[in-house]
């Protein structure tokens, strides 16, 4: 690892501790040469899957079009931001345990249905109201009822 500061090669790591939940380490560096100490993060490189629309069309998983979407669902509730940022990471932990290169689109909105059930009932019933397009009441109701049991 380069110091930021001189450019050196040579550092030497003063102390090593988990972040994120466990995935991440944070690792405390002092550069050999200039003495200045910086931080570094360390994570494993997993790869998150290609989305497949309904359409066929293919795209790259984006995270924050995710976090978008349930915190639209979320809007004036009462969830954190931490507790939104914990579940991104758990669909996107998911999604890189299924070891595919590509997933259908429908699995992220069931993922990110579950998130927000657990999350917040009102919350999971505005993000159902649009990604299930309900064609009429009785569906819709139909969910809450679900939803009760």
């Amino acid at each position: 690892m380069r110091c930021p500061f001189c450019a050196a090669e040579e550092t030497k790591v003063i102390d090593s501790r988990l972040a994120a939940d466990g995935y991440q380490i944070r690792r405390r560096r002092e550069c050999t040469i200039c003495k200045e100490r910086f931080t570094t993060f360390e994570s494993a490189e997993l790869l998150v899957p290609y989305i497949v629309k309904s359409n066929g069309n293919r795209e790259p998983f984006d995270a924050s079009k995710l976090k978008m979407s349930l915190a639209k669902a979320l809007e004036k509730r009462p969830v954190s931001a931490d507790d939104l940022e914990k579940a991104v990471n758990q669909i996107i932990i998911q999604l890189q345990a299924t070891g595919e290169r590509e997933v259908p689109s429908k699995l992220v909105g069931n993922l990110a249905m579950d998130a927000l059930k657990r999350l917040d009932k009102v919350a999971y019933i505005r993000f159902a109201s649009v990604y299930l397009s309900f064609g009429d009441i009785e569906e819709f109701i139909k969910e809450i009822e679900k939803l009760r049991e």
